[in-house]
């Protein structure tokens, strides 16, 4: 599956979130990562997130699709993490 991961992290915990989404995910802007992804990666995934997060204070969003080709994407801007520069 293809999925968006955002948070918001307390400042503590932003980077312990940070390497752990990097893990799974690309990270395309501040707290946010796109990507494919199996679905025992993003369980995985969920559940070393829940162990970093304080649920009372923090958030974890994800949006998900079968595929990147069903997701207009549109870059208005410069793409933070653009891997064409450094290529």
């Amino acid at each position: 599956m293809y999925v968006i991961l955002v948070y918001d992290i307390g400042e503590r915990r932003v980077g312990k979130m940070l390497k752990l989404c990097r893990k799974y995910l690309n990270w395309i802007q501040n707290s946010v990562f796109e990507g494919e992804i199996t679905e025992v990666k993003y369980k995985e995934l969920v559940i070393n997130a829940k162990k970093i997060m304080k649920i009372e204070e923090d958030s974890l969003i994800v949006f998900k699709s079968r595929e990147e080709k069903w997701l207009d994407k549109e870059v208005i801007g410069q793409e933070k993490n653009d891997l064409d520069t450094f290529l």
